[in-house]
């Protein structure tokens, strides 16, 4: 049994770059300065474990609890492992996914997922995180309960695992087919032995992702002894009744004896996984398949080389950096196979599907950063869009699996496309997207009609009132941008007036934006400090937030304040503003406070920017970097909220390199705070050489920006003086000014 010279074709994972993965080469080892465990603590719900950059395989393990701080299946607080699921989701607030998960076990076991407090409850064992070991494209620990160590990697499409057992009579793997996140549920699964090293099934799940379907196809590195299906239970959905199984796959093992299994996955068919598994991974060398995960990560990663004299910095940004890369996750097999919105199998020919779109908080930093550091998978994502727009009408607000969600407010869709759109990011079909952008635009679902017929959502007839209208004008302000680009003139005018809605809840008395009523007047009581999560006027803030979340319209804000003074007045009394929230349910998403200010929670994202667009560039600065210190640090808790699948990280690469895009669909990045002496950034252009001269702690402040040896005179750099490589030269100094 003894694993002592598998022989695999050296060439095996190379083809896991094709449809999916990375392709470029670098020599230095950046994994090295990734802490995959920042923002495992607290409440960062990033995802822990073995994947490839955009892969559709997030492979880790799963733990007993279903609660919020779970959402990833993992939290530092908690060594618990009830097995190693091949999906997982990174830094959200909702649960769902952890499909075929896999257990390796001695002995009899019970069938079930079980509680701490009873050890025989199920198949759940303690993990020893004394001796866990993770990075980027590999996890490891070792199973208190069985001897066990399981270790783990991946390619785009298939896990690979490694089993290190004791000697037993009773050794078994045993695949989990009942267990999912949280809110999952499985309605139907399936799974049948083909010989003695070949086990194919599926599993479908309604959760947060209404009808999600997986299929999987897995091989063994050594014959099974047998193989026993186990029926749970069963679950009638849609009419119909099917069983929930688990099954076990036995070995005689002697210790120290080693068992592999990859297991491919795919959102199509069985057989589409087993094409995926012979592609992508034919062979069975454990170490050569870490070394192609690692070669990945290092590619995608060499995209960005900084320059700094503290490991804790390089940690956070390289960490940051490999945060923004573990979604949207390949949704398409190898030959484009996918499954559409509408549930009917599409192929994407050449193109890579993609899923898991949180785009609500995406659309502020993450898809920007895409726009520099990924185009050709920007173009991809954002056709992926257009396409599920044409199967369900409209395009996705928070799109699981080929499943809307419709999570969150607004229409935030909108945004990302017409941000690729505005900076002509290449492969995106400019006249498909303006059609994707108008139908969603002119809908009226979810408080859209009423918008229509009051200018406004009135908060006695819609619930989140203010938040879901001051988005849908953000939107607007993106559909403004990509008439105007296109040469819609009319157009450009109607969304632009429409993005002035969010102006009907500006209060001249409290100064602030507070739900309106269909009659006109002011909801009452008004208190700026309240939060009720889910049942207030706002989404997972207050009043003190969302009355900055008009990036599209910062002439409109100067111009309701009176003056740019009264502006940057008002502005300054956010973040001097008592930090106490007041309510019965206050929003467990306000984390991370400056005051009123709230970087733990998307809509403040951009707020630090309005005093660089009001020519104050120093109160950026300053800001920001309290934001570097205090919310972006080396330790599990090192994130100041959900990492939201790669927005939070997302700001910190962008703001550190000293530019950040507030506007919505703009070719804007403003200037902050640089973080590194030198960045050199790989763009399609070449490379963008970033200097930030003098730069210190007491040197906090830039006094001078230089383009290719051209001062200039204005405080941002366009996108496409960024995607044509050049010298961006930050002269730093101790004294705040204004350059521009």
């Amino acid at each position: 049994m003894r694993n002592k010279g598998i022989f695999i074709i050296g060439a095996m994972s190379f083809l896991a770059v094709l449809a999916g993965c990375s392709t470029s080469g670098s020599k230095e080892d950046l994994t090295g300065y990734v802490n995959v465990k920042i923002g495992s603590g607290g409440h960062g719900h990033v995802f822990v474990g073995a994947s490839v950059p955009f892969g559709a395989v997030q492979l880790g393990p799963t733990s007993i609890p279903q609660t919020w701080d779970w959402c990833s299946g993992y939290h530092e607080s908690d060594s618990t492992v009830i097995g190693f699921s091949h999906t997982h989701l990174s830094g959200t607030g909702i649960g769902d996914l952890f499909d075929i998960t896999l257990m390796p076990v001695t002995g009899d076991v019970t069938y079930a997922r079980g509680v701490e407090q009873d050890p025989s409850s199920g198949l759940w064992s303690y993990a020893d995180r004394s001796r866990e070991v993770a990075k980027p494209g590999y996890y490891s620990v070792p199973l208190t309960r069985y001897g066990i160590t399981a270790e783990m990697t991946s390619t785009c499409r298939v896990g690979l695992s490694r089993y290190t057992f004791p000697a037993s009579d009773e050794a078994a793997v045993v695949f989990d087919l009942e267990n999912g996140g949280c809110w999952d549920s499985p309605y139907n699964t399936s799974i049948e032995a083909v010989g003695d090293k070949v086990v194919k099934g599926y599993r479908f799940s309604s959760g947060w992702a209404r009808d999600q379907k997986i299929f999987f196809y897995a091989e063994f590195s050594e014959p099974f002894e047998s193989f026993e299906v186990i029926p749970v239970k069963e679950r009638t959905f849609a009419g119909q009744t099917n069983p929930i199984n688990y099954a076990r796959m036995s070995f005689k093992t002697a210790e120290g004896d080693q068992i592999m299994v990859k297991v491919a996955i795919s959102p199509v068919s069985e057989e589409n996984a087993r094409r995926n598994l012979e592609a992508e991974l034919p062979g069975w060398d454990f170490e050569a398949v870490v070394a192609d995960a690692t070669k990945a990560w290092n590619d995608e990663l060499s995209k960005v080389k900084i320059q700094t004299p503290d490991p804790d910095i390089r940690t956070v940004f390289y960490t940051a950096l490999y945060h923004t890369m573990i979604v949207p996750s390949t949704f398409s097999d190898l030959g484009g196979d996918y499954r559409r919105a509408n549930g009917e199998v599409g192929n994407c020919g050449e193109s890579i599907n993609y899923t898991t779109f949180s785009l609500w908080d995406t659309y502020r930093a993450e898809m920007p950063l895409m726009t520099i550091l990924h185009p050709g998978r920007e173009a991809d994502m954002v056709n992926t869009m257009i396409d599920i727009c044409k199967d369900q009408g409209r395009l996705p607000v928070w799109h699981l699996m080929a499943n809307e969600t419709d999570c969150m407010v607004g229409n935030p869709g909108i945004i990302a496309v017409a941000d690729a759109v505005v900076k002509g990011v290449p492969g995106v079909d400019k006249d498909e997207a303006w059609k994707a952008l108008k139908v969603t635009a002119m809908g009226d679902d979810r408080g859209q009609d009423l918008r229509k017929k009051y200018g406004y959502i009135p908060s006695d007839l819609f619930n989140q009132s203010v938040a879901y209208d001051m988005e849908y004008a953000i939107a607007d302000g993106a559909m403004a941008a990509a008439a105007e680009f296109l040469g819609k003139t009319e157009d450009a005018g109607y969304f632009k007036e429409r993005s002035r809605s969010y102006l009907n809840y500006m209060d001249k008395e409290t100064l602030q934006a507070r739900g309106r009523l269909s009659d006109g007047s002011w909801r009452t009581p008004f208190n700026p400090y309240n939060s009720s999560h889910e049942v207030t006027d706002y989404c997972e803030g207050t009043a003190w937030q969302y009355t900055w979340l008009a990036p599209q319209d910062y002439d409109g804000l100067v111009e309701f304040y009176g003056s740019k003074e009264f502006f940057l007045e008002r502005l300054d009394s956010l973040f001097l503003a008592d930090s106490e929230l007041e309510g019965d349910n206050v929003s467990s998403d306000i984390t991370g406070l400056i005051g009123q200010y709230v970087h733990g929670n998307e809509p403040s994202h951009h707020i630090l920017y309005l005093y660089s667009m009001a020519g104050q560039p120093a109160k950026t600065a300053d800001l920001v970097r309290q934001v570097y210190d205090e919310f972006y640090q080396n330790n599990t808790e090192g994130l100041a909220g959900n990492e939201d699948a790669g927005q939070m990280s997302a700001w910190y690469v962008l703001s550190s390199l000293g530019f950040y895009e507030p506007e919505p669909a703009s070719t804007r990045f403003w200037f902050g705070a640089p973080a590194f002496e030198k960045a050199d950034v790989t763009v399609p252009g070449g490379v963008l050489r970033i200097k930030s001269e003098g730069l210190s702690s007491a040197n906090k402040y830039i006094q001078e920006v230089s383009l290719n040896g051209q001062k200039l005179d204005r405080g941002y750099i366009e996108y496409s003086e960024i995607m044509a490589g050049g010298d961006l030269v930050f002269k730093m100094g101790p004294e705040p000014v204004s350059w521009y």
